[in-house]
């Protein structure tokens, strides 16, 4: 029990990402997915082997944050030493069209898992995906001490569950923390938000299958990570003697303008040629500026990040290039000449 671990969300970004870090560190790993009738589990697919087979680690499990049974039985069956809940509605901008479903997933989905906990009697470590979402109207930098004050249903569903893993904490003595995760992105990032639609619409429009990217608010300033580098800080705040909170940022913050402009200027295409703004994409509340201080988890987690916004961009441009059959070294060295823009 002792290196086994259950990930809800493991087929998304962070999922996937964590799920390799603990394979590597020689965990079992258990992730639970929603049944489809298609498969959605394209970003583990390089993880994921026959479960009959000999020395198998990984095996994925049907349920959903909205089946407070099943993730009982769940915990009861593979009784792991350390939960970290990943899964949500996690995109702001649905979850204003979408209120009532985030508040039930992203915020009774943890509550529902720290109850499970609670009745198990187990000693299970659970981590909490926080947001800096959570942080809104709050001026940054913001930090451990900083004001809630969410903008959007998805920052007060995230408000509730870190509150609730606060108070799991203190009532029951569960090892319950929160991570308070800043943007972070990579490759294996969702094709519908932002950074990844950038990315991925440049080689889209290098690849002439699409000539325009649409986008919402170009003047959102963000403190933008790497992925990678963030699920390492999930499993250190795991292993420290005690259950605590931690922001986990990169203390940059750009606007998505300067991220478009970092993006096409490697291409050397001019971004206002292909950037066109869809009122549909803009928030009806719109968080302003967001940027961590993560000193807290420098000073006792001993975590800082490595990758800044300059390379951020570059791995995501370089992936999305050849995924469209490109070549990134020749593109983002020498330009495009005429005929490509």
């Amino acid at each position: 029990m002792d290196k086994r671990a259950l990930i809800t969300g493991i087929t998304g970004q962070d999922g996937s990402y964590l799920a390799e870090f603990l394979l590597e560190k020689g965990y079992e790993v258990h992730g639970l997915i929603r049944r489809s009738s298609s498969f959605n589990t394209g970003r583990i697919v390089h993880l994921y082997r026959d479960p009959h087979m000999e020395g198998v680690r990984l095996f994925l499990h049907y349920g959903d944050l909205a089946d407070a049974s099943t993730i009982d039985k769940l915990v009861h069956q593979i009784k792991p030493a350390e939960i970290y809940h990943l899964a949500a509605q996690s995109h702001v901008r649905v979850s204003f069209d979408m209120p009532e479903y985030t508040a039930n997933i992203t915020g009774l989905g943890t509550l529902r898992i720290l109850e499970a906990i609670r009745h198990s009697g187990l000693a299970i470590k659970f981590y909490q995906a926080s947001s800096s979402e959570m942080f809104g109207f709050s001026p940054p930098p913001q930090n451990e001490e900083t004001p809630f004050k969410p903008c959007s249903p998805y920052g007060a569903a995230k408000v509730f569950a870190y509150h609730n893993a606060v108070n799991y904490r203190t009532s029951y003595g569960i090892f319950a923390c929160n991570g308070i995760l800043f943007n972070h992105e990579s490759p294996r990032r969702g094709e519908t938000f932002v950074t990844r639609k950038i990315t991925k619409g440049i080689a889209g429009i290098l690849a002439k299958k699409q000539d325009k990217i649409y986008l919402g608010n170009l003047d959102a300033r963000r403190d933008w990570g790497y992925a990678p580098e963030f699920v390492e800080a999930m499993w250190l705040m795991m292993q420290f003697c005690r259950p605590d909170d931690f922001v986990i940022a990169t203390g940059e913050m750009h606007s998505v303008r300067e991220f478009i402009e970092e993006a096409f200027g490697y291409v050397k295409l001019d971004w206002e040629k292909h950037i066109a703004i869809d009122p549909r994409y803009k928030r009806p509340n719109e968080v302003d500026n967001l940027c961590g201080d993560a000193s807290k988890a420098k000073r006792i987690l001993g975590w800082e990040p490595k990758v800044k916004f300059k390379e951020l961009v570059r791995i995501m441009l370089e992936v999305d290039l050849k995924e469209e059959g490109l070549e990134p070294r020749k593109i983002i060295q020498g330009g495009c000449d005429g005929s490509q823009e």
